[in-house]
């Protein structure tokens, strides 16, 4: 039957994976804006990002002779449940770390797609190689790029990742993604650091301020003048997303995205309070974030980060009167 864009969207759809598109093998469109937001120091104190430029020019350098490049999407959201007085974590991080939740989707995948064509090569990526994944997926049909940066989907919001599977197979590309914002600001407006700028023409996020990057992938102290802005965030933040309309649908229904049916990305972690988080042992650390990505944090970031929250919740605190 051989290799064909049908069959490379059954397989999947069988596999949980919610939205696909192909693109070509061109490099990135934005790499120059790319450049330019590296070249302003908008990444903060990810290196590897301005280290692999020149790798991320080129899809070829992750997979030589690369034709095709199949871009998936998978649904993660959930309802959050009431975190006050606890750690609050991003969505995205509730569950099993989701990088190896979905390399093992891509290795199957890419095992069903080489029967239908044993020639080709694959090779999968999630936040794992040298790529610009969203502009890539854009190219591929999954979502455009909203005012928060986030890849958005008109049907199905931005609570979804995304994998990539390259392929030496060529393959019938999909259209482009498009939509827009329009007037809406909500998602710069409710961000608490004001870490969406509008510069060169289109809306950026300077990684520096965004509560995302400070309660993840910052090392060492959080600027005084940032801190009251993480308000009750311990991992990540969902506040671009949480306003966002292409997120929200009717009261009954605040999530617009149908809640994600795959187990391992909803919360199962033992609930932890600030002050539990703030105290942990490294033994305890390390028992209640395995295998989840809240490792990324490192046990003395996620500390620094609850302590500022118990700050923060000391702030807005009402006065006790006696």
């Amino acid at each position: 039957m051989g290799l064909t864009r049908d069959l490379v969207q059954k397989r999947s759809a069988e596999l949980g994976f919610d939205l696909c598109g192909i693109t070509n093998a061109d490099p990135p469109a934005s790499m120059d804006a790319y450049r330019q937001w590296v070249g302003k120091g908008f990444h903060g104190g990810m290196d590897y990002l301005a280290r692999s430029i020149d790798l991320r020019a080129d899809v070829q350098s992750v997979l030589p002779g690369v034709q095709s490049i199949i871009a998936l999407g998978m649904n993660y959201a959930q309802e959050r449940p009431d975190t006050s007085g606890e750690v609050k974590i991003a969505r995205y991080a509730l569950g099993k770390d989701y990088h190896k939740v979905i390399r093992k989707r891509l290795k199957r995948l890419a095992e069903r797609l080489a029967e239908s064509d044993p020639d080709a090569h694959f090779r999968g990526a999630v936040d794992s190689a040298p790529l610009l994944e969203r502009d890539l997926a854009q190219r591929a049909g999954l979502g455009w790029f909203g005012k928060n940066t986030c890849l958005i989907n008109s049907h199905r919001g931005s609570f979804f990742f995304i994998a990539i599977l390259l392929t030496t197979a060529r393959l019938e590309p999909d259209r482009p993604a498009v939509g827009g914002c329009g007037s809406c600001r909500a998602c710069i407006d409710a961000c608490p650091t004001g870490a969406l700028v509008f510069e060169e023409g289109r809306w950026q996020l300077d990684a520096r301020r965004c509560i995302s990057y400070l309660t993840i992938e910052h090392r060492g102290e959080i600027d005084p003048s940032l801190q009251a802005g993480l308000g009750e965030w311990t991992f990540g933040c969902d506040i671009c997303q949480d306003v966002c309309p292409f997120n929200q649908s009717r009261p009954q229904q605040p999530l617009r995205a149908a809640l994600t049916p795959i187990q391992e990305f909803r919360a199962h972690r033992a609930r932890l309070s600030l002050q539990e988080a703030a105290q942990l042992s490294p033994e305890a650390w390390d028992a209640w974030s395995q295998g989840s990505a809240v490792r990324r944090a490192t046990q003395a970031g996620f500390q620094r980060n609850a302590i500022h929250n118990l700050e923060n919740q000391d702030r807005t605190s009402p006065p006790e009167f006696g």
